[in-house]
């Protein structure tokens, strides 16, 4: 009896972690958007962007489970090239071209804006100066007070979510308006599209091993036990996302001109302030503040000791630094011009991603040994990748869009798909008929802290 007591109580406190690093305070603004945008396909759209926002990040954490090692030895499926630079991709996205800056903009428009009515550059930049000031100051040092604030911060940030959304949906009437254009034809593809900015599948791919030292130092020994701890755990987490997800995304249809927001922080500082008067607003912006805070100085600790290991001429406070001072300019871009930039390379990084992720869980199910199949389809889902953001920026699209737009899919931003499957079916075939080589040694896992996207 005392052991299933552990084992629950270890499951409860891994699907808690889990939950803790997917639920950055950034993952805030997209729900309440969808909800307001999605119109009469809210259904549709909002179970795409659990697929994406939910199923798929739980999915690579069991990845990094199956294989027992950290991101490079996962992409090391992939051949020398894609092993070291997807990683680099990978780390500077969760990093400072994207999740970083986001943590920033998200922070200065939950707080700012609501509470002083104003909303300039100077402002941004005032606030992004001392915002990333102190992440850098804490980077520096994590250990002790982050760690204090965390274990506060995640039930504070449930606890006030739960109230948002039980108060917004008893004291506000439901008024859906009429789907805006990015949902009115496919909200599905709109939610699962939306569903990749949360970031949280690379972030579980980068940052999934922390999970899997926890479950070891506990006692769980790497194999079928391990791999159904994490499983177990991930579908807890996943339960808790997707109730969260829901609750935000209802509140975004609540809200009176719900499409006039131009982000979902500020649609959840007004709601806060709706159902709790200017307490709320007060409370809500703190919350968002730490939130962002915890979650900034995890992801450079994390970024920087990545880069100290992989260049290791270059020290850790270094690259915190220089990742520090990127991601305050970036972020006095505000939060939706940070969306924007940062769309095409999340949209670029997200199909070798999943075909990654997906290779390595039929792999373990089938019980195949794979190489090439890896190769194969993790070159072509990464060169199909490329031509797709190139089209979708307009460069060079009247030449490389008719390479593309022959494969199923391609309308809805998903032609990878059918060549990438093709290219693994082959390179299956290859390595049935050839065999497959011994792989590499797992190499020693960089010491990264938990963090968030």
């Amino acid at each position: 009896m005392q052991h299933t007591r552990s084992r629950t109580v270890l499951m409860a406190m891994t699907a808690a972690s889990l939950f803790a690093m997917f639920f950055g305070a950034g993952n805030l603004v997209f729900p309440p958007m969808l909800g307001a945008q999605a119109g009469d396909g809210f259904a549709p759209a909002l179970l795409g962007f659990m697929l994406s926002a939910v199923a798929l990040p739980i999915l690579a954490v069991t990845a990094v489970a199956v294989t027992g090692g950290d991101i490079l030895h996962l992409t090391s499926r992939g051949g020398r090239v894609f092993g070291v630079l997807f990683p680099v991709l990978v780390y500077l996205s969760i990093g400072a071209s994207y999740a970083l800056p986001r943590t920033g903009a998200v922070s200065y428009a939950a707080s700012v804006p609501p509470l002083t009515g104003t909303d300039s550059w100077t402002a941004k930049a005032v606030f992004a100066v001392v915002f990333f000031g102190l992440t850098y100051l804490l980077a520096l040092n994590p250990d002790g007070i982050i760690d204090t604030i965390g274990r506060y911060l995640t039930p504070a940030l449930l606890g006030l979510m739960v109230l948002l959304v039980t108060l917004s949906l008893v004291r506000m009437e439901r008024q859906p308006a009429a789907a805006s254009a990015e949902y009115a034809d496919q909200p599905f593809v709109s939610g699962f599209l939306q569903g990749y900015l949360t970031m949280d599948s690379l972030a579980a791919l980068a940052l999934g091993i922390v999970v899997i030292t926890t479950l070891t130092h506990a006692g769980i020994e790497p194999g079928r036990r391990l791999l159904r701890s994490v499983s177990v755990a991930g579908l807890l987490a996943g339960l808790m996302l997707g109730a969260v997800y829901l609750g935000l995304a209802l509140i975004g249809q609540r809200l009176p001109d719900g499409q006039g927001y131009t982000d979902g922080a500020s649609m959840l500082s007004e709601a806060a302030h709706q159902t709790m008067g200017p307490t709320g607003t007060v409370v809500f912006a703190l919350i968002v503040i730490l939130a962002c805070l915890t979650t900034s100085v995890g992801l450079l600790g994390a970024t920087s000791s990545f880069f100290a290991r992989l260049v290791p001429a270059v020290s850790y406070r270094t690259w915190a630094i220089v990742f520090s001072l990127v991601s305050l300019a970036i972020s006095t871009l505000g939060l939706e011009q940070v969306i924007e930039v940062a769309a095409p390379i999340i949209g670029f990084l997200y199909p070798p991603a999943m075909a990654l992720i997906l290779l390595v869980l039929v792999e373990a199910a089938l019980r195949l040994r794979l190489h090439l199949a890896y190769v194969l389809a993790l070159a072509v889902a990464l060169v199909w990748s490329a031509v797709m953001t190139l089209v979708g920026l307009g460069w060079g699209a009247s030449a490389l869009e008719p390479l593309i737009s022959w494969s199923p899919g391609h309308a809805q931003q998903l032609g990878w798909v059918l060549p990438t499957l093709v290219a693994a079916v082959v390179g299956a075939v290859l390595d049935r008929v050839r065999g497959v080589p011994e792989r590499a040694a797992r190499p020693d896992t960089a010491r990264t802290e938990p963090a968030t996207a």
